[in-house]
C-alpha cells in the first residue's frame, strides 16, 4: 500500500468506482457522505458519514487525508473551501463554484467563444412574454438539479402558468434545439497542456437520464475534432485537475453546441473501465494525487446500458452474461424509480 490517502467526498457510483480505481494503485480511500447507507462504503477503507457542514466530522475526515476529491458537484462552496484551506481539493473549489449555477456555466463557455444554446435568466414572471423567442424551452433552475430534477419544459408562454414556479429559487431558460445526437467528451487534465482525452461518446437519454452510451459515436470528423478542442479550451481556462465531463448537443444542421460541464468523472465514461487501458476513474486518481500520465489506448470498441430502477433485478437474479459482457451492480440497498442501479458494459 502506498503512502497516499486520497479522501472522496460523496458514496454513490461514481465514489465507489473511484474507491475500486485507487485501490488499485495502492491508495487508500477515506469516503464522506451525508448518506449512512452509501454503496460507496462497500469498497473504501474508511466510511465517514455527516452532514457536510458538520466541521468537527469533515475535520476528521480531513486529517485521514492527503487529498480531497469529490464524486458530484452539489457540495456547499464554503465546505470545499475551508477543507481546501487545510489539504488539496482538486479540483479546485472555484470550478465547483463556478459550475452549480447553470447561469454563470453557460456565461463561462460563451466567453471561450464556445456555442452553447440561446439562453435567458428568468428571475420574475414579468419578464416571461419578452422571452417567447426563446420557446420552446426547457427551463432550468440555476443551481441544483441533475437527471432531469429541476427541469421543466415549456412550449409556450401559457405553459409558465401550470408549472407554479417559485421565482426566487432562480431560474435559466435554455431554447431548445433541433436535436441530432448528443455526445460527450471525457477529459483528464494533468497540469498545463497535459491531457488525455477519451474519443467522443455518443450518447441517448429516457426521460432526461442516461440510457445508453456507445463508441465509436456516430459523427463526421469535424465534430470529432471540435468537441475534442472545445472541451480541451474548457479544462485549460479552468486551470482543472482530474476527469471532466463536456455534454454536447448537434443539431440538424451539424452544429455542435456545449450542454453542460460535469466537474468529475461522468456517467457516460463508464465503459471507459473496459474498453481502455486507463478508465476515466483511474486517470481522475492518477491526476488528483500527482501520479504519473499514462498514454491511453482503446481496447476494443463498447456500449453500456444504464439499469434503472428494477430494470435491475432479473440481473441480480439471473446473472448470465457473456465474455464480452460487464455487469456493475452499484449495491444500492433500495430499488427508486428512475435510479440508477447498475449498469451492463459489451465490448464490441
Amino acid at each position: 500500500m502506498s503512502n497516499i490517502t486520497l479522501g472522496i467526498i460523496g458514496g454513490g457510483q461514481l465514489g465507489s468506482m473511484l474507491a475500486i480505481s485507487a485501490k488499485k494503485l495502492n491508495i487508500k480511500t477515506v469516503i464522506y457522505c451525508d448518506d449512512p447507507d452509501a454503496p460507496a462504503q462497500n469498497f473504501c477503507d474508511e466510511f465517514i458519514s455527516g452532514n457536510y457542514n458538520d466541521k468537527e466530522k469533515v475535520i476528521k475526515f480531513v486529517n485521514l487525508v492527503n487529498y480531497v476529491t469529490y464524486e458530484f458537484e452539489n457540495i456547499p462552496f464554503k465546505t470545499l473551501s475551508e477543507i481546501n484551506k487545510l489539504k488539496p481539493v482538486l479540483p479546485k473549489p472555484s470550478v465547483n463554484r463556478l459550475i452549480q449555477h447553470r447561469l454563470a456555466e453557460k456565461d463561462f463557455v460563451n466567453n471561450l467563444n464556445i456555442r452553447t444554446t440561446r439562453y435567458a435568466s428568468v428571475e420574475n414572471k414579468s419578464e416571461i412574454e419578452a422571452l417567447e423567442d426563446l420557446l420552446p424551452g426547457i427551463l432550468k433552475t440555476t443551481t441544483l438539479g441533475y437527471d432531469g430534477k429541476g427541469q421543466h419544459p415549456v412550449n409556450t408562454v401559457e405553459d409558465f402558468n401550470s408549472l407554479n414556479i417559485d421565482y426566487s429559487k432562480g431560474y435559466i431558460l435554455e431554447k431548445l434545439v433541433k436535436l441530432k445526437k448528443e455526445i460527450s467528451i471525457i477529459i483528464t487534465r494533468f497540469n498545463d497542456q497535459k491531457y488525455e482525452i477519451y474519443e467522443p461518446i455518443e450518447n441517448k437519454h429516457e426521460d432526461q437520464i442516461l440510457k445508453f452510451s456507445k463508441i465509436p459515436a456516430d459523427i463526421d470528423k469535424k465534430i470529432y475534432d471540435q468537441s475534442k478542442d472545445w472541451a480541451m479550451s474548457i479544462a485549460e481556462e479552468l486551470k482543472y485537475v482530474g476527469t471532466l465531463c463536456v455534454e454536447f448537443f448537434i443539431d440538424r444542421n451539424d452544429n455542435l453546441y456545449v450542454n453542460e460541464i460535469a466537474p468529475r468523472v461522468h456517467n457516460s465514461g463508464h465503459l471507459t473501465i473496459n474498453a481502455y487501458n486507463v478508465s476515466q476513474f483511474e486517470n481522475h486518481v492518477r491526476a488528483v494525487c500527482g501520479l504519473e500520465q499514462i498514454p491511453l489506448k482503446k481496447i476494443s470498441n463498447a456500449t453500456m446500458v444504464n439499469l434503472i430502477g428494477d430494470q435491475i433485478t432479473n440481473y441480480r437474479k439471473f446473472p448470465k452474461f457473456s465474455d464480452n459482457e460487464f455487469f456493475f451492480d452499484y449495491l444500492k440497498k433500495e430499488i427508486k424509480e428512475k435510479r440508477k442501479m447498475g449498469h451492463i458494459t459489451t465490448l464490441i
